[in-house]
């Protein structure tokens, strides 16, 4: 193989390991496209009690598993631009100051925002979190949502009442949390089983 063809092929390996999965709205074709991303999710789930259903809808409202996603951009005048809306990032749009709590509070030190396996056990720590200070049932996807979006604090202050639009966003995400249930209980004995296979290379 000559320099420039083993150039390419090692771009598109890195290009993939990066890239959205093909089909988000099937957990199953996700975890079979990107190798790792059901020992990962696995582990937060352990780590945190957090349901693998629950942080993977979460992802897909926030960031449709786009490693660098990013909020919308402001503009002044509408032409110029002027910064964006926040400074969320990563799979999980986690904000800069929340970022920094969960490397504080977990230990996970290094953690980037923009590395899956960092950003499902941010998910599934932040809502471990929700547990402890909003008395959120770990299994219930509506209110962690909710928490996910306002902050502990806001949730506590229920600034999500009003908010009809927000409201409907964590019906959707909890839908598609019974979706990814269903379709992780058709396929899990075929990931588990994957595992134990590549664990001996």
């Amino acid at each position: 193989m000559t320099r420039f063809a083993l150039g390419i092929l090692v771009a598109a390996l890195l290009g993939g390991c990066a890239s959205a999965p093909s089909n988000v709205d099937n957990i199953c074709e996700i975890f079979r496209e990107k190798d790792d991303w059901y020992d990962d999710a696995k582990k937060a789930s352990k780590n945190w009690g957090a349901p693998i259903p629950t942080m993977m809808a979460i992802m897909h409202q926030e960031s449709r598993f786009r490693a660098k996603a990013r909020p919308p951009r402001k503009y002044f005048l509408w032409i110029i631009p002027a910064g964006r809306l926040s400074d969320a990032y990563g799979y999980a749009q986690a904000k800069d100051a929340t970022w920094d709590w969960y490397i504080d509070k977990s230990g996970n030190r290094g953690a980037d925002r923009d590395d899956f396996d960092d950003a499902v056990d941010f998910v599934g720590w932040y809502n471990s979190q929700s547990q402890r200070l909003c008395k959120i049932n770990p299994a219930d996807t509506y209110h962690l949502y909710l928490a996910y979006h306002e902050g502990h604090g806001g949730f506590n202050r229920r600034t999500f009442a009003n908010k009809e639009w927000l409201k409907r966003v964590a019906h959707k995400v909890s839908a598609r949390s019974q979706t990814y249930s269903q379709q992780l209980a058709s396929c899990r004995e075929e990931l588990e089983s994957r595992g134990w296979f590549f664990g001996w290379f």
